[in-house]
């Protein structure tokens, strides 16, 4: 059995292509034309003497031969990146480039940053608030800590947190106009981080989709309804990550004792070849075992969770910071 190797471009452009599904996918990543790559390919198949995609169709599809190929260059290319990014950096100083859901990075990031800083004072951080996804690709971003539904392609991805979401306002504003049932939010401002899907769900949870509806401020994050509900302009739904810091100061109540599953979590993502650099393995070590070592030893407000028991339609009033210990979110993993 020989040991030469196939060339090195065409097996790039094999790659490209197949994980893209497209020629035209993977020539705009390799910045060259559509007939380059084609011409690669081919010259691979020649190469190999045998066909490595089905012919016809939209969408690109494997050979078994192809198949077979795949996994292997794609290993090859990700250890070479992976090497790449060990060498350019070799130790756990320099600049990390963060970009981070603006609720959670003002919310929970920044306040903990003397905590990661003060294990790794030679790591300066960049911090971008952005819920972009395309930033996981971006060469100006080593992570990306994200809210969504999980699963993007080409990177990786691990989960760090799942959300419980339950009203949250200001006891200065509760003073004035008490909420002594669901029903009184009807004389209360709904303030939105989202298009009003959060507040809907959370409604009907509480058997309260019937209810009038008052003034509704609309804002583009949860960061934002947040600060509103803390300065008195309305009830929010706050969630156990981000608003937890401001019920534990009294900044916050939870006037109800309902919260509901968020449809989304807080993800950690990034680029494939970043996953072995040692400044960004310590930071996403960091990321668990923080919220980890908080879930172990603090307390948070508890609170029912919808599906556990049918809410009544007059809910209960929260006790007064009750508190148990969160059973919310999945336990920190090591990056691997």
């Amino acid at each position: 059995m020989s040991n030469r190797l196939p060339p090195l471009n065409p097996l790039r452009a094999f790659e490209a292509a197949a994980r893209r599904g497209s020629i035209s996918a993977a020539a705009r990543e390799l910045s060259v034309t559509h007939g380059a790559v084609s011409h690669q390919i081919k010259t691979l198949e020649e190469t190999l003497k045998a066909a490595l995609f089905e012919r016809g169709g939209k969408r690109l599809k494997l050979t078994p031969q192809g198949a077979l190929l795949l996994p292997a260059v794609s290993s090859a290319f990700d250890g070479i990146a992976a090497a790449t990014a060990l060498m350019n950096r070799p130790s756990t100083s320099g600049r990390l480039r963060i970009s981070c859901v603006p609720a959670l990075l003002s919310l929970w990031l920044i306040p903990r940053m003397n905590s990661f800083s003060e294990q790794y004072p030679e790591i300066s951080l960049t911090l971008t608030s952005s819920n972009d996804a395309d930033l996981i690709h971006s060469p100006d971003i080593d992570v990306a800590i994200l809210y969504g539904p999980g699963g993007w392609r080409d990177c990786w991805t691990r989960q760090w947190s799942t959300l419980q979401l339950f009203p949250v306002a200001s006891p200065t504003l509760l003073n004035a106009r008490p909420l002594r049932s669901i029903r009184d939010l009807r004389d209360h401002v709904l303030l939105h981080g989202d298009d009003g899907r959060e507040w809907t769900t959370w409604l009907a949870a509480a058997d309260q989709l019937d209810m009038p509806r008052g003034r509704e401020h609309f804002m583009s994050d949860a960061r934002l309804s947040t600060e509103a509900a803390r300065h008195g302009q309305g009830v929010a739904l706050g969630d156990s990550i981000t608003a937890s810091s401001l019920i534990a100061a009294g900044e916050l109540v939870i006037p109800f004792d309902l919260s509901v599953p968020a449809s989304d979590a807080f993800y950690v993502a990034t680029r494939n070849e970043m996953r072995a650099a040692p400044i960004v393995r310590v930071f996403i070590d960091w990321l668990f075992a923080t919220l980890e070592n908080e879930r172990s030893s603090q307390m948070s407000p508890a609170i029912r969770q919808a599906g556990r028991s049918r809410a009544p339609r007059a809910a209960k009033v929260s006790p007064a910071l009750e508190t148990t210990r969160s059973d919310t979110g999945q336990s920190a993993d090591q990056i691997s």
